[in-house]
């Protein structure tokens, strides 16, 4: 009966991944192609000093400044591949983080099981103990959507950089269009490229099951077999079309929807990374306790823009119809309020931050409609 019960809790830790990289990861890989990168730099300003000072005319401007573009370009492209390390090891770290309170989760209950021994045949007994699955299934379920938004940020991050700085055409090239495609391939099969088209689908699982639902059932059936790195996104391509332009954000249903501007898109992010953080009333400390304003405002705070601490006095920016809503846009009533995140969704304070479907209604309020802060 009890490893029945723990049974979801175990399948979640088992489908979470241990969020260590080895040895010669993509990480490293990435930091060592930018030391490789720093070393060609300094070596090339060296030579290209040295040739200065004995070759003199238009050529030898021409040379200098071509080198001096190629150094620059190198120079980014290092800084470029040490920025997507960092996000790499942060991503990591959430995983390794959540791995060890979903350990913790599993050790409590396990505990209280064997505790509990001698009454677990009791009706009591069995109540207590169900009560006690439920509880800590509950709180597993919340790590899991905690740690899935936290990536969800992450590969929001590694989205922005999935395009490398421009490099500079050798003299003489062909044009960009019969340029063959070998270049082309070999990015496409690098490790840590492959390793970014993984990372950036390892933010969707499936929907989470019911705790009641894993508890009434006697086969107490698994999240999933697989590592949370399987599950593919897609797009809103619809989206991405119709605006033309904007900030991709990543959502924890696996989808990508498209915000206005990096500001909002940010927004999005922060407030996702709350989810499962408790409801409190006047609440504006993250990872502890938020109301409804306190999530906005403080989501939208990290990004360097001002909302008034009252939800009803949030309506600021741009109204804009609900047609034409996009990721970070708000919706305002006379006592709460919501962030769209898109593909009909928005994050909102409920008991805890969570994810629900648009809609217009709350509690008999007084709906103000939707705005868009940044606008």
């Amino acid at each position: 009966m009890i490893e029945l019960l723990s049974k979801p809790i175990v399948d979640l830790l088992g489908a979470f991944g241990s969020g260590h990289v080895p040895t010669g990861g993509p990480a490293d890989v990435l930091r060592a192609s930018s030391r490789t990168l720093d070393t060609v730099q300094r070596i090339g300003q060296t030579a290209v000093s040295e040739l200065a000072t004995t070759w003199s005319g238009p050529a030898a401007a021409a040379a200098v400044d071509l080198a001096e573009e190629a150094h620059g370009s190198a120079t980014r492209l290092a800084r470029h591949g040490d920025e997507m390390a960092v996000i790499i090891d942060r991503a990591c770290e959430k995983v390794q983080a959540g791995v060890v309170e979903l350990q913790s989760i599993v050790q409590s209950f396990t505990s209280i099981a064997v505790s509990s021994a001698p009454v677990l045949l009791t009706p009591p007994g069995q109540t207590m103990i169900i009560a006690a699955a439920v509880e800590h299934l509950q709180r597993a379920l919340a790590v899991v959507a905690r740690v899935r938004a936290e990536l969800a940020v992450h590969a929001g991050e590694m989205t922005a950089l999935a395009s490398p700085p421009p490099v500079p055409e050798p003299p003489g090239a062909p044009p960009a269009a019969t340029v063959p495609t070998a270049a082309t391939a070999a990015t496409a099969t690098d490790p840590s490229n492959r390793f970014l088209r993984n990372f950036a689908q390892s933010v969707s699982v499936p929907s989470l099951p019911d705790p009641q639902t894993y508890a009434s059932t006697s086969t107490a059936a698994a999240v999933s077999d697989r590592d949370m790195s399987t599950f593919a996104p897609q797009r809103e391509s619809a989206a991405v079309g119709a605006r033309g332009r904007g900030v991709e954000v990543a959502l924890p249903d696996g989808t990508v929807a498209v915000a206005p501007n990096e500001q909002a898109a940010g927004a999005v992010r922060s407030a996702l990374s709350q989810q499962g953080v408790p409801y409190v009333w006047g609440g504006t400390e993250p990872g502890r306790g938020l109301d409804c304003s306190g999530l906005t405002q403080w989501a939208y705070g990290e990004q360097g823009v001002q909302l008034p601490r009252l939800a009803q006095e949030q309506d600021i920016g741009t109204q804009v119809s609900e047609d034409e809503l996009m990721p970070g846009d708000l919706a305002v009533w006379d006592g709460h309020v919501a962030m769209v995140i898109g593909n009909g969704q928005f994050v909102e304070a409920g008991d805890p931050v969570q994810v629900s479907a648009i809609r217009t209604t709350n509690s008999g309020m007084g709906f103000q409609g939707f705005y868009r802060p940044t606008a």
